[in-house]
């Protein structure tokens, strides 16, 4: 029987693999078992676990990269604040903060990724060059101080994020990450 989706079906059984149980448990095998399909379809669409772990990590950048794009699109509207506060749950989700995990854990998904982005810490600076993004946008808006020093904000937002959300036993409140935003954005003496 033909598989509809199968790398989205792969990547969708690895993501829960990584949720249930941490990434020192994803093989190919849990994969494959998870998704419900043979060992051999993975290895038809990938040429190798490293592989399918790449793709599923670009996948995940891409998704950052429409995130971004979304979020540049609201700058001038609403508030800098609340923008940024409603981005990051979709930027830490469990299954991002798992993904993040695994390319820490694995020496070759690291390199292969740095390859194919340039990144030096593959999904973090994606989402950093998000964040940076659209702080640049209301700032040319008149919205953040034309002196905000965007290149330290926008890391200081993701590392200060990425802890709440490590650390926080599924996702926090939605005041806890407003409160964050808040802080960093003090520095940049946001306007709204």
């Amino acid at each position: 029987m033909a598989i509809r989706d199968p790398r989205g079906q792969l990547f969708g059984a690895a993501e829960r693999v990584l949720l249930r149980d941490g990434p020192g448990s994803l093989t190919s095998r849990a994969v494959t078992a998870e998704a419900g399909v043979a060992k051999g379809v993975l290895h038809r669409h990938f040429a190798d676990f490293d592989a399918f772990l790449t793709e599923l990590a670009l996948d995940r950048v891409a998704r950052i990269d429409a995130q971004a794009a979304a979020l540049h699109a609201r700058a001038g509207s609403g508030t800098v604040a609340g923008h940024l506060a409603a981005a990051l749950p979709d930027l830490f989700s469990p299954a991002v903060l798992a993904l993040i995990r695994l390319v820490i854990a694995r020496d070759e998904l690291r390199a292969r990724l740095r390859a194919a982005t340039g990144s030096r810490i593959p999904l973090l600076s994606e989402s950093t060059a998000m964040v940076a993004g659209y702080l640049a946008a209301e700032r040319d808006l008149g919205r953040v101080a034309p002196d905000a020093e965007i290149s330290t904000l926008a890391p200081t937002l993701i590392g200060a994020a990425h802890l709440l959300f490590t650390e926080a036993d599924g996702i926090p409140e939605p005041t806890a990450v407003a409160r964050v935003v808040a802080a960093v954005l003090a520095a940049a003496r946001s306007v709204p």
